[in-house]
């Protein structure tokens, strides 16, 4: 028996009205996927969600109130986000997974006192110094041009560092550091730690 025209242009028809049904239902859900990463990004990034644990709040928010970069004549401010996730895609997203080792530690109650943050400041300076070291200080670049500074307007010892910065291959953090947050009181410093890898 023949099937009729009829039936083969129904058939035809509700083919392809499904497959652009569910070429919309996965550009819809792609989109909505992307929206909600980027809400979560965003909201991950702000300062305040960043203090709601209150070893952050007591501790490096503490410190970091009192500095140039929270305030100064300008108003101008980096946040947490600014010096800690990195500004590029692949950076930030490994930082965002990262940071599952964060709450792990929120959980474990590791840096829940004074004493025992005070305590794992020399590590937890390092990790940071490290990063910024193995990436040239990018976050820090991202806000400060050293090719956009004035050379006239710094004083004598930061116009001669800032000229040596490139000839000896030193990066921000190994010369601005303490100035966010407070230095370690083992004397541990930036030049202390050895970077295998670079980004430059």
């Amino acid at each position: 028996m023949k099937k009729s025209k009829g039936n083969l242009l129904s058939k035809s028809k509700l083919k392809w009205t499904v497959g652009i049904l569910g070429v919309v239902g996965l550009l819809t859900l792609g989109a909505m996927l992307f929206w909600g990463m980027a809400s979560v990004v965003h909201l991950t990034n702000d300062t305040n969600f960043c203090i709601s644990c209150h070893e952050m709040k007591e501790n490096n928010f503490a410190e970091y109130s009192q500095t140039i970069h929270a305030k100064n004549r300008t108003g101008v401010q980096a946040s947490c986000s600014d010096c800690h996730v990195p500004h590029d895609t692949i950076g930030l997203l490994k930082r965002k997974v990262l940071a599952a080792n964060d709450v792990w530690h929120h959980l474990l109650g590791t840096i829940d006192t004074p004493e025992k943050f005070e305590q794992r400041r020399s590590e937890l300076a390092s990790r940071v110094w490290q990063h910024m070291k193995s990436t040239d200080s990018q976050e820090c670049r991202s806000c400060h041009n050293v090719q956009a500074m004035d050379p006239d307007a710094q004083g004598p010892t930061a116009r001669k560092q800032h000229r040596k910065m490139q000839s000896e291959g030193k990066t921000c953090i190994d010369c601005h550091y303490g100035i966010a947050h407070h230095e370690p009181n083992d004397g541990t410093e930036p030049s202390d730690i050895v970077v295998l890898e670079k980004n430059r």
